[in-house]
């Protein structure tokens, strides 16, 4: 429940429009809903302003649609990120005032009586076309929270023209959010124009440090045999024991990163979060 939505029922007790015992039957509902397969937070717009957000990558659609139906029978509206195709089509059938943002992945249904978000100078920066989905997703985040953005797109430090062409409109800007690839150059570029806060968010978009076609195993491997051959030739064979220490160091790396159950995963299918992990091992 949204706080505003606390304060005008205590107006209305206040006020003598509503009993006290209608306020309680309000409010009396546990902070926490067990669905068995999710743990609802239903208070943590009173905490936070806004309720739970709904990351929907790893759920199926119809965990998805249970989570967000006891979202909305609490009058707040639900907001789903990483929303599939198949989920985005459920919860629009089931909602038809929901917003659906294919780019973005999202899916938004603003609360009952919900303010039109209002501009707060906030400019979200893409480093390239790739980075569009996340910097949509968060576009529509702010939409959600009641803020109004504006995006720039494409002005990555390959072509520095490009985010240089911006200057007047960074200038303008109260807070920046630069989403960019593995590099993760233009957030420190951006940051050294503007004087106000910039917000980096690094996608997994871009080549990365890793072979996207090698286990995880084998690129922690190259990597650690590239650092033992650092100033000689490069050499692809080794002795059979020298390659068991070789593999057993690189699963060392892997286990302080928390991958260790992920040895044989080729590196291309990991999560974004995984991906950057692995980078920490090389």
């Amino acid at each position: 429940m949204m706080r505003d939505r606390v304060r005008a029922l205590l107006g209305d007790v206040a006020a003598g429009r509503r009993t006290v015992e209608d306020a309680l039957t309000q409010l009396d509902t546990a902070p926490v809903e067990d669905l068995t397969f999710a743990q609802i937070d239903h208070h943590r717009a009173l905490r936070q302003g806004y309720p739970e957000v709904v990351f929907g990558e790893g759920k199926t659609p119809e965990q998805t649609l249970q989570i967000c139906e006891r979202l909305a029978a609490h009058g707040d509206g639900f907001l789903v990120t990483r929303a599939n195709g198949d989920m985005r089509e459920a919860l629009c059938a089931a909602y038809p005032a929901a917003e659906a943002d294919e780019l973005g992945r999202t899916v938004l249904l603003r609360r009952t009586g919900a303010a039109a978000p209002i501009e707060s100078g906030a400019l979200i920066v893409t480093a390239g076309t790739g980075d569009l989905p996340v910097a949509q997703e968060c576009l529509v985040a702010l939409r959600a929270f009641g803020h109004a953005s504006r995006r720039v797109a494409d002005v990555g430090v390959a072509g520095i023209h490009r985010v240089l062409a911006q200057h007047e409109t960074l200038r303008a800007a109260r807070v920046v959010v630069v989403v960019a690839g593995m590099d993760g150059a233009l957030p420190s570029v951006v940051g050294g124009m503007v004087r106000v806060p910039v917000i980096a968010v690094p996608t997994s978009v871009g080549y990365g440090a890793s072979f996207r076609g090698l286990s995880a195993l084998d690129n922690v491997a190259l990597a650690v045999q590239g650092r033992a051959d650092s100033g000689s030739s490069f050499r692809f064979w080794r002795p059979v024991r020298c390659e068991t220490a070789l593999f057993d160091e690189a699963r060392g790396y892997l286990a302080q990163v928390g991958l260790a159950d992920k040895v044989e995963t080729v590196a291309g299918n990991l999560s974004h979060g995984e991906q950057r992990a692995l980078e920490l091992a090389m």
